[in-house]
């Protein structure tokens, strides 16, 4: 609500209605010495245009920069009519969808919204979302415990090139579960998972966790590394950018039986980078785990009438059952984020959502031509991309960024804290949104902090 609207007769009439001398006595349950007249610290009210003005000089402190960072937050286009539908009222300011009659609007968001997702995905159940792709490879990870019931083991193999915010994040939320991590080294050439440096004889596991791309932005041999997993018993997690899936194999697909898990970052459907969030998780899984999943899950059903309702078909989440039972303690989902991405996803379409993975892939194919021929700039692996690629310099990266960062250019994130083994190494990303002319740009500036 941009303003509100009630006059001081309105206030009054409604007071009367329902009895009530003053607003004040609505909430004459508040002790005393707790009510404060005057507050100090409150700066005085501003009028729209002062407040405006306030916030633009804030905003500004941001900057406006030239964007080739990414990993795991990309600067996509957004197109204008998604957050002007998202931030409509009956949207923005809706609640938990509890009561289905009341609720058909967002109930069937979030189920068009799953229906988006599993296709994507290739799998066969989504749900209504998570609070970031970081809890959400917990949340799979406790999953996959829970779910392979081949398996008496609570180890994880997760390959070392996952995320490693990623990684300390699961770590942070199953570690006191007993739940441990073996990392899985990746081939210091290509940057990708060496498919016969794994064990013969792993021993017992639960799961293994791979990301697609990984954090390098390369791209693994998913069908091997998930058929190796199945001979072993154990299930796949799978790490995916969304993006890419509109260009890549989808993990339901993955080898012979196809991933188990997938689970991810939301964030580049149509949500802006904002300074680091909100963002919103997504998680999806076969048919058979569907008990597993945490969250919620919307189903489209008939009413007694014939006609068409959305309702809420599984709730394995504390608030709904004992926390002992919940399927995951951590409620937070993030409904507007979702609603924001579904809005997005109906726009673009497949179609939409693959052309901008092509200009993103062909547009980091420019600047990889562009830096090969940069005296201190060696492309580090040579394995297959999709937007994202490393390259080694020949000063310290985070000289080199603050340089780039002087001449208002975002130019990607170093590597070394960690992965110490990869000094001087920096990772780019290259969207859509970036023109040759930016393209030309970023290596004349890169050169030049590198002379």
């Amino acid at each position: 609500m941009p303003y509100i609207p009630h006059t001081k007769n309105d206030v009054d009439e409604m007071l009367q209605s329902i009895g009530v001398d003053s607003i004040d006595a609505l909430f004459d349950e508040i002790p005393k010495d707790l009510i404060h007249s005057d507050m100090p610290k409150t700066p005085h009210r501003a009028s729209e245009l002062e407040v405006n003005q306030i916030l633009s000089r804030r905003a500004t402190r941001d900057g406006t920069p030239l964007c080739f960072a990414g990993a795991g937050a990309y600067e996509h286009h957004i197109p204008a009519a998604v957050w002007q539908v998202a931030t409509r009222g009956e949207f923005y300011s809706a609640y938990t969808p509890y009561q289905a009659e009341a609720s058909q609007g967002t109930l069937q968001l979030i189920y068009e919204y799953q229906t988006m997702m599993t296709s994507l995905t290739g799998m066969e159940v989504s749900n209504a979302s998570l609070y970031d792709g970081a809890s959400g490879l917990a949340e799979s990870v406790l999953m996959s415990v829970r779910g392979n019931r081949k398996s008496k083991s609570k180890r994880i193999l997760i390959a070392g090139n996952v995320h490693p915010t990623y990684r300390k994040t699961a770590n942070t939320i199953v570690k006191n579960q007993n739940i441990t991590f073996e990392e899985i080294a990746f081939d210091n050439n290509s940057g990708i998972i060496d498919i016969n440096t794994l064990p013969k004889d792993p021993g017992d596991f639960a799961a293994l966790v791979i990301a697609q791309p990984n954090f390098f932005g390369s791209l693994e041999d998913v069908d091997a590394l998930t058929n190796w997993a199945h001979k072993h018993k154990a299930l796949v997690v799978a790490v995916v950018n969304p993006m890419s899936l509109a260009l890549l194999k989808a993990p339901g697909h993955w080898g012979e039986q196809g991933a188990d898990i997938v689970c991810g970052e939301g964030q580049p459907f149509g949500i802006p980078l904002s300074s680091g969030g909100p963002y919103f998780g997504f998680m999806c899984c076969k048919q058979a785990l569907a008990r597993q999943i945490p969250g919620r899950i919307v189903g489209r059903t008939i009413d007694l009438d014939g006609k068409e309702g959305f309702t809420l078909t599984l709730q394995a989440r504390e608030q709904h059952i004992r926390r002992s039972k919940a399927t995951s303690n951590i409620c937070t989902n993030q409904g507007l984020m979702v609603t924001a991405a579904t809005i997005y996803l109906s726009i673009m379409g497949f179609e939409g959502i693959k052309k901008t993975a092509i200009a993103s892939h062909q547009n980091t194919q420019k600047l990889v031509d562009k830096i090969s021929a940069i005296d201190g700039a060696d492309i580090l692996f040579n394995s297959s991309i999709f937007h994202e690629f490393v390259i080694r310099l020949k000063k310290p990266a985070d000289e080199v960024l603050d340089r780039l960062a002087d001449k208002n250019i975002a130019g990607g994130v170093s590597l070394s804290q960690s992965f110490p083994q990869l000094e001087n190494a920096l990772l780019v990303c290259v969207t859509e949104t970036k023109t040759d002319e930016d393209i030309a740009l970023f290596c004349h500036e890169l050169e030049a902090a590198l002379a």
